[in-house]
């Protein structure tokens, strides 16, 4: 946390001497700085975003559950403290706005992740991730919406209806973490804490223009998290999305290290994106490995990004693997295989029955059409011989390791989606579209996903950068090297 703090301070100083910065445009440790050194208070930079949020929300729909009166009331307590203790007293984060996805435990509020038959559930304890954040210092604004049950790539909903993507509101937020892409994508907050299991920061944080990082898995706990990991929690983590790269690796910080209950989280030492040098690093670009109607438009961009981090110094290499372009398929086959569970049947456990045929073909019953279709091919994949499954599921792991060994100590850059945000309810039906980002969860990597500008439609672009078990530092300073190339997140404009 020392660390953590030294560092925030360096960041806050080199964010400020550039020139006048709004409040809503800030880092979340520039702000922090500003906090200590008296030359913001806390009230201050939670009112700013709340207006932010006033204003663009009811059209976001992206917090969901807010908190804006006992926000108000943190800040006031931080900045008594502040007068009262002076700077040193101070956590690093401390006044700090923060938003959370919903289906994560935060003690006293909702916590339905998106489930009607949640919707009276209240967590007595905050998710460790969460509760670590707090003790840092940062104030919750609100909860972010989801996908429901977290299972799908865009964010909608029959407990809080539907998110709309931070620059076109005829668009998705993303999923399953949409409330919180569109929400920092707005300005309305400067970090968030959310959940990855199939690209659910990932695919909002492009869609929405902002950063977002899957860490290694064993780095943070997934407890507190639902639906919980069922067996798979290789695949699943808990992690941050920010609106600027150099929030991320002190988040981490504050959220790594073991909680006594998720037995794959160990202490994994973090270094110091900032210091790192890419002279050297080997980047990979994978041909051949996309399903058709991926973009051009989505090729050009990680070709850009290669380009500048070949500038920075590295080294840029190009190999095949076609496999690539079917692991993300068989990564849902792998879910219901290995956790030996279907999500109809956790569904049915929260006191949902969506296998009745009325809820299947009701479009206005109490599930959303891409719940309705993730049950009815758990029905389909139940008639699939057992030796096929067994099959495409060591086919989808020997895929993830080949990726591993590929990148080795390196990156790889990889489009997240085939195009820019989809308009919404365009990928329904449609599980090709993780297909860019579950070989990765697969594999348990760390994950930066990196905006980079606007693309032909006004809509953000970006790339995932993927490295090496533990090596989250290494993919976080290409981040912030292809920020420094891009520009980063740009507010969207008319907000």
């Amino acid at each position: 946390m020392s660390n953590c703090h030294a560092r925030a301070a360096g960041l806050v100083q080199s964010a400020r001497s550039g020139g006048h910065v709004e409040i809503t445009e800030e880092s979340a440790v520039a702000l922090a700085g500003a906090i200590r050194a008296g030359s913001l208070s806390s009230r201050e930079v939670v009112e700013a975003h709340i207006a932010v949020l006033e204003r663009v929300n009811p059209s976001l729909n992206a917090v969901v559950v807010e908190r804006y009166d006992a926000a108000r009331r943190d800040a006031d307590e931080v900045d008594a403290r502040l007068a009262a203790d002076g700077p040193d007293a101070l956590p690093p984060l401390a006044g700090v706005p923060v938003t959370v996805k919903e289906s994560l435990a935060v003690a006293g509020m909702p916590n339905t992740a998106g489930v009607v038959a949640r919707k009276h559930i209240r967590p007595a304890a905050h998710a460790p991730v969460v509760q670590r954040v707090l003790d840092a210092g940062a104030i919750v604004l609100g909860l972010t919406n989801t996908s429901e049950g977290c299972m799908w790539i865009e964010s909608n909903n029959r407990v809080y209806g539907r998110t709309n993507n931070a620059y076109d509101r005829r668009r998705s937020a993303g999923g399953s973490s949409g409330g919180e892409g569109a929400v920092i994508g707005s300005g309305g907050s400067p970090i968030g804490i959310a959940t990855d299991t199939l690209g659910s920061i990932r695919i909002p944080a492009f869609c929405n223009g902002v950063f977002g990082h899957r860490p290694s898995t064993g780095l943070l706990p997934v407890t507190g998290s639902w639906p919980p990991p069922y067996g798979v929690a290789r695949m699943c983590a808990n992690g941050p999305l920010a609106r600027r790269a150099q929030d991320l690796m002190p988040l981490l910080e504050i959220m790594a290290g073991p909680d006594g209950v998720d037995p794959l989280v160990r202490e994994l030492p973090l270094q110091d994106p900032a210091s790192t040098s890419l002279t050297g690093v080997r980047v990979t670009l994978v041909e051949d490995a996309f399903l058709p109607g991926t973009g051009r438009e989505m090729l050009r961009a990680r070709d850009r990004a290669a380009a500048a981090l070949e500038d920075a110094g590295a080294k840029v290499e190009h190999v095949t693997m076609t496999s690539l372009r079917q692991i993300g398929l068989f990564t849902t086959i792998v879910l219901a295989e290995e956790t030996g569970i279907s999500f109809a049947e956790i569904m049915r456990g929260e006191g949902a029955h969506p296998l009745s045929l009325p809820e299947l073909v009701a479009p206005r019953g109490k599930h959303t059409a891409p719940m309705r279709s993730l049950v009815i091919g758990e029905v389909l994949e139940k008639l699939l011989p057992k030796p096929l499954v067994r099959r495409l599921a060591t086919a989808a792991h020997t895929a993830a390791d080949e990726v591993t060994a590929i990148i080795g100590d390196g990156l790889l850059l990889h489009p997240t989606m085939p195009a820019v945000a989809p308009r919404h309810g365009a990928s329904t039906g449609q599980p090709w579209r993780t297909n860019a980002v579950a070989p990765f969860s697969l594999a348990g990597l760390p994950v930066t996903q990196a905006p980079l500008g606007l693309g032909s439609a006004g809509l953000p672009l970006g790339v995932q950068i993927v490295g090496g078990m533990g090596n989250d530092y290494l993919t976080i300073a290409a981040a912030l090297e292809l920020e420094r190339a891009f520009g980063g997140w740009a507010p969207p404009r008319g907000n």
